[in-house]
């Protein structure tokens, strides 16, 4: 339970919950234990009285004597029904206060695992998985919940109605109460370890579920190469061995709960028959009546399934133990991304790193090395390197996605430790190297970052990005629904979009990441023209490996291995031999190589 106690703060804001839920457990015990006795005082007086009908008969006062023992039985049955109608009552309000308790504390942990997740370094997402971080705010609070509501509820039942029942059983016949109980803390033992079987099982067959779901996710996702690849017939073959390993798992739970309710029946058989026997003794001894014997059934049936149900609990708690362990440990993971003095201020856009050097913290690698550079407000900075130089690392650090191993990034002179991380992340825009759009429309999409929407801004935006054209072109225009990770558009279009949702929000630094890598040459000296107006006014700095990106900006510095090599203006780079001169000649000669060449007549000849 130490891991459990972290639930705690949640169970005292729902005290009232828990209150009212214990109060209506033991009026609903009262109102089950109270029919047994009206059992036993109806079956006594059958048994009292049946002698004195019979010694009436052929008598007028016969009629008489059943009209009123047959009155008595008739209330006594009355009685019954309403104590079972009110105890059904109670038990709604039972489910009303505890089983609602713990929905509302699901809801509350899940908030608080989510609000945790985007309060998370980019760090923590290079280490952990998509799938367990998702299992831990479905599964495992799920699991939290099962203790939070059918464990407390169903142990609340237990203890209550032992305290009320036993001390009870043991006023009318200690002897006969020994006996009935014999066979239930067996019962729970039993149905203990069959619930662990159950649960290894049951996780067998999860992990092969989710094997088996990730299976079809990715022939799904990968359709398109599953068929260019005519992959189909081993695809099949794949699922259907991962099928049947689903089945073999499913059979092995099957037979193991074939025995649960044989194990249940079994044992409280032996509990009545037990029961029934010492009962028999006692009324032939004198000491007992008949009602004692059926109301002694009765609670035995009564106790049958708290204790039943004591097993399943504990291996509930068991299972919500090791599920919220694992939920603390993520919920002990802190950000280190946080701001030293919580500057909140509108910024210019000077940029200015300072001999900085990175080292991813996962990988051990290291991205940078010892750069130095600036860029005046309003000026724009290419940044130019093959694959792996480090040139997104530098566009996470701006935005502080990571900190610096060593020297300092600031803006405006001010350390960006120093910024409040919304204030500064508000006034950024980047388009991110790998595109990400969410399975929204192209109108919320590109106005994702916008407090509030306005259609303007949004219709400007794809006009400047060179997307509109193609958003009018659809059915639905801007209501058209991009699909899953924007799978209804094509890679151009999704970087178009990407950079509206940049620049809607007028930031003071606009970062383009690679942005133009999926579009032609053509496309690209659109969107650069387009460009040429929006950072206007604006810190900019586009990051890319193609030379024909980086002549907008006022300054280039050519990244290789994380160090930077050459420093300049377009011009000055060109007219020196180097890195950037030859990945100048290189790509030139690449776009010569794909134009076609004109016909005889486009020549005039």
């Amino acid at each position: 339970m130490k891991e459990l106690k972290y639930l705690n703060k949640y169970l005292l804001k729902y005290k009232w919950h828990m209150l009212l839920g214990l109060l209506f457990v033991i009026i609903s015990n009262a109102f089950q234990i109270l029919p047994a006795e009206l059992v036993r005082y109806s079956i006594d007086l059958v048994v009292d009285n049946i002698r004195v009908y019979g010694l009436f008969d052929r008598s007028t006062l016969q009629g008489n004597f059943f009209k009123i023992f047959s009155g008595g039985i008739l209330l006594y049955a009355v009685l019954i029904l309403i104590m079972a109608l009110l105890r059904g009552v109670f038990l709604y309000f039972v489910r009303q206060t505890l089983i609602v308790m713990s929905r509302l504390i699901e809801y509350d942990l899940k908030n608080e695992i989510f609000e945790h997740y985007q309060s998370l370094p980019l760090s923590f997402y290079r280490k952990n998985s998509t799938g367990d971080l998702m299992n831990r705010i479905s599964e495992d609070v799920g699991r939290v919940r099962m203790y939070l509501g059918p464990s407390i509820m169903y142990g609340l039942q237990l203890v209550t109605l032992f305290m009320m029942l036993i001390p009870f059983m043991f006023i009318i016949s200690p002897k006969l109460t020994l006996y009935a109980l014999i066979p239930l803390p067996l019962l729970s033992i039993s149905i203990f370890y069959v619930n662990n079987i159950v649960e290894h099982r049951s996780e067998q067959i999860q992990k092969s579920q989710s094997r088996l779901s990730t299976f079809v996710q990715e022939a799904f996702s990968g359709i398109r190469v599953l068929k260019s690849f005519t992959r189909e017939k081993e695809s099949v073959q794949n699922f259907t061995r991962e099928s049947e390993e689903y089945k073999h798992q499913s059979l092995k739970l099957t037979r193991v709960q074939a025995m649960f309710f044989p194990l249940i029946m079994g044992l409280i058989g032996l509990s009545t028959v037990l029961t029934v026997y010492a009962g028999s003794v006692e009324v032939i001894n004198g000491t007992l009546t008949f009602g004692n014997i059926a109301a002694f059934i009765i609670y035995v049936n009564i106790l049958t399934w708290p204790v039943t149900s004591l097993g399943w609990t504990s291996s509930l708690v068991k299972r919500a133990e090791a599920s919220q362990k694992r939920i603390n440990e993520f919920l002990k993971n802190q950000t280190d991304i946080v701001s030293e003095k919580n500057v909140t201020r509108e910024i210019a856009g000077k940029v200015e790193f300072d001999k900085v050097s990175f080292v991813y913290p996962d990988t051990g690698i290291q991205a940078l090395k010892n750069i130095s550079f600036s860029i005046k407000p309003g000026e724009s900075l290419a940044i130019i390197g093959t694959t792996g130089s480090g040139k997104s690392t530098i566009a996470n650090l701006i935005s502080r996605l990571f900190d610096v191993t060593e020297g300092e990034v600031r803006i405006d002179d001010v350390p960006l430790k120093d910024y409040n991380l919304n204030n500064l992340r508000s006034q950024t825009g980047i388009v991110p190297q790998d595109v990400f759009l969410f399975s929204d429309t192209i109108y919320n999409n590109i106005g994702f970052g916008l407090a509030e929407l306005k259609e303007e801004k949004i219709t400007q935006a794809a006009k400047d990005a060179d997307v509109y054209t193609n958003i009018i072109a659809f059915p639905q225009g801007f209501n058209t629904r991009v699909g899953e990770r924007g799978i209804t558009l094509s890679g151009g279009q999704k970087q178009r979009v990407s950079i509206a949702r940049a620049i809607v929000r007028e930031p003071k630094i606009l970062i383009l990441d690679d942005a133009l890598s999926a579009v032609d040459t053509k496309t690209e000296n659109t969107i650069l023209n387009s460009m040429k107006k929006i950072m206007q006014g604006r810190t900019s700095i586009i990051i890319s490996h193609r030379v024909s990106s980086a002549k907008l900006a006022n300054k280039i510095i050519v990244l290789d291995d994380g160090r930077i090599v050459e420093a300049g203006t377009h011009d000055e780079l060109i007219g020196t031999p180097g890195a950037y001169r030859e990945l100048y000649e290189k790509q030139m000669l690449v776009e010569e190589d794909l134009t076609p060449n004109p016909s005889p007549e486009e020549r005039g000849t």
